[in-house]
């Protein structure tokens, strides 16, 4: 792109990247937030910067360029969600909960909503009152709400409520009238409310202390494969789901259950754990054991954790993602490290521990 006016002033490629790229963190998170999916996202963040760039010489300044750059982002979104579903949790599928010793039933093919890296959603160096309420607005439990409004409803609740755009300037990006734009955010307020987040305006931020703590005690849970171990980490209420199964599940002895008769371990170390940073919750990955004797990239865990009383902190809600493709998205290996040259020495095919893995 060669050197363009704009209000008086030469602008260049230079230019354009110094003044859109520190915007990038934050645009993910607005797309992640629209779109319920890491890799839609990244693809309607990469949308966003081709559009701006092809765009750039017709910039007036009318706007901030951040406010330019919503504008585009939400409405590459929009597009984006006319050839596109809800992506679900299995608690929003409407099912009852379910028995954990019964029959699981997968579904790969449902565009299932996903975990985001919080190292894609700041920016290094950012404000750390930003990053935080960053951090806050991709919770699992908000983006999956969000699922249940309509597209122009998600668009103007994530803009004013959460980037506390004005009515007059969300109306513009979208260029709706005000009087839409305000009715949009009182029936998204509305749809809100009828679906109620795990643990909301209760959960214990990541870095507190107690949080970190209980993640330690979790992976060591599941290292040692003892399910009584994780009841005590768990709320008595807590629930449980696995996408891509579609059930779910309820109570901190049904959870064991679950773990102690469906999970493919048999013996303690047959689970490897890491902890990870995710959609600003606490998380862990899990790499199992197969026969070959290699630990294979297996979950990611995502963790509601909230007070207990008495100044404990318990998990409330586990969402445990079984596409291992996420893994490479947040910078893990598919093979637990200390395993890779036993892996590297194993001849090629075979059919993988888990099969739900994204082609």
């Amino acid at each position: 792109m060669t050197a363009t006016t704009l209000t008086g002033q030469n602008f260049t490629d230079q230019d354009f990247a110094a003044l859109t790229d520190p915007l990038r963190g934050e645009l993910t998170a607005h797309c992640y937030r629209m779109l319920g999916s890491l890799h839609d996202a990244e693809d309607q963040v990469q949308e966003t910067y081709l559009r701006a760039w092809r765009a750039f010489s017709r910039f007036e300044g009318r706007s901030s360029v951040r406010t330019w750059m919503y504008q585009i982002a939400t409405n590459t979104c929009l597009t984006a969600l006319e050839q596109r579903s809800r992506r679900p949790m299995p608690t929003g599928l409407g099912a009852p909960e379910s028995d954990p010793l019964g029959p699981l039933e997968s579904r790969p093919e449902v565009p299932w909503l996903e975990p985001v890296p919080d190292a894609l959603v700041t920016s290094p160096g950012a404000d750390p009152a930003a990053v935080a309420t960053t951090k806050d607005s991709v919770r699992l439990a908000l983006v999956a709400a969000l699922q249940f409004l309509t597209p122009l409803q998600r668009a103007v609740l994530i803009l004013r409520d959460v980037l506390a755009f004005s009515a007059a300037e969300t109306a513009q990006m979208l260029e709706i009238s005000v009087a839409s734009a305000n009715s949009a955010l009182q029936r998204a307020r509305a749809g809100l409310a009828r679906h109620p987040r795990t643990g909301d305006g209760a959960c214990v931020d990541a870095l507190d202390e107690r949080c970190r703590g209980l993640l330690e005690q979790y992976m060591a849970a599941f290292e040692r494969y003892d399910t009584r171990a994780l009841v005590v980490l768990l709320k008595d209420d807590a629930t449980w789901e696995m996408p891509p199964f579609t059930g779910w599940y309820r109570g901190a002895e049904q959870i064991a259950a679950l773990i102690g008769t469906q999970c493919p371990a048999e013996r303690p170390d047959d689970m490897k754990m890491l902890a990870v940073e995710a959609n600003g919750q606490p998380a862990c990955a899990m790499w199992m054991l197969g026969p070959d004797g290699v630990h294979r990239a297996f979950q990611l865990h995502v963790l509601d954790v909230v007070e207990a009383g008495d100044g404990r902190v318990g998990v409330a809600h586990v969402s445990a993602f079984f596409d291992t493709a996420l893994f490479d998205a947040f910078g893990l290996p598919q093979v637990w490290p200390d395993d890779a040259e036993r892996a590297a020495a194993l001849p090629p095919g075979g059919h993988p521990l888990n099969p739900h893995t994204r082609a």
